[in-house]
């Protein structure tokens, strides 16, 4: 059994120490919105959040969590109020979605470290997303909202 807190509630699962983090969010927790995408640290699509950190869950082993608080982008906001969410829909960003979860992850994270960034920042923190739709203008410009807000 392996102990963990995901979005501030502690679940017991029983799963191999080496499974991602990923498999154990999505399927012994049941969090569906962190994202399977390439499975080897590259596109960004299972970014969460380990101590505030922006980690790749696909390839980050349960054991490696320890009593490190995980959140998803469920726990961005238990009501999907948060600023960024609210961007992102203001500056019409998803297109097919499907890398967005990662995306708002690791938005989330340069925010909390500099609620003021810039377009370089910006594109630092964002450079290990990949956006299949190209919509990274408008994240561009989502991100710089969610910090005036």
């Amino acid at each position: 059994m392996i102990s963990l807190t995901v979005n501030g509630k502690r679940y017991d699962v029983d799963v191999s120490p080496d499974m991602p983090l990923l498999w154990v969010i999505r399927d012994a927790i049941g969090l569906t919105g962190t994202k399977f995408g390439c499975g080897l640290s590259q596109c960004g699509a299972c970014t969460v959040h380990l101590d505030g950190e922006p980690i790749r869950s696909c390839v980050t082993p349960v054991s490696s969590v320890g009593s490190k608080k995980v959140t998803t982008v469920e726990g961005l906001s238990p009501t999907a109020n948060h600023a960024l969410q609210a961007a992102w829909i203001a500056e019409q960003v998803p297109q097919c979605g499907y890398c967005q979860s990662g995306q708002l992850m690791s938005a989330a994270a340069l925010l909390a470290k500099k609620p003021n960034p810039t377009d370089a920042d910006i594109d630092a923190a964002m450079s290990g997303n990949i956006c299949r739709c190209g919509t990274y203008q408008r994240i561009r410009r989502a991100i710089h909202r969610a910090a005036g807000a």
